[in-house]
């Protein structure tokens, strides 16, 4: 069966919604490194060559520099992501893009556990490190 024109339309990464997120100050920049876990089972995207829609299960995993995520910012950038066609190895890579460039965080890793298609389940981590991020720009 031949695929009817037009069902299935993604829109390209300029619909990522970067400009939603807020950072909020962290009062407890000194001490032990406090370590901030957010979750969502609600992440979609599309694949950008079917059209048909993604699922995965987000961990975005950081020890805060000066700032936080606002959290409902950050809920209204995942779901920009919604009829994004992105590859499923490209969006953790933009939301640790995006969050780390904002926050500036000591540490961030992103995770993203995606839901089978075509017998195949996909898992992607992306890690952020400011000190080495800071090396490598030296270079």
């Amino acid at each position: 069966m031949k695929m009817p024109e037009g069902l299935f339309v993604a829109q390209g990464e300029e619909a990522i919604r970067a400009d939603l997120l807020e950072a909020i100050p962290f009062d407890y920049t000194s001490g032990p490194p406090t370590e901030v876990v957010y979750e969502t089972e609600e992440f979609t995207s599309v694949c950008p060559w079917t059209g048909l829609p993604d699922f995965a299960h987000i961990t975005i995993r950081y020890i805060p520099g000066e700032k936080l995520v606002e959290l409902k910012s950050l809920k209204l950038y995942l779901i920009s992501f919604r009829n994004v066609g992105i590859l499923q190895e490209h969006s953790p890579n933009r939301i640790l893009r995006d969050l780390a460039g904002l926050l500036r965080p000591r540490r961030m890793e992103v995770e993203a556990r995606f839901r089978e298609r075509g017998g195949i389940k996909t898992q992607v981590k992306v890690e952020y490190h400011r000190e080495k991020e800071e090396s490598w720009q030296q270079r």
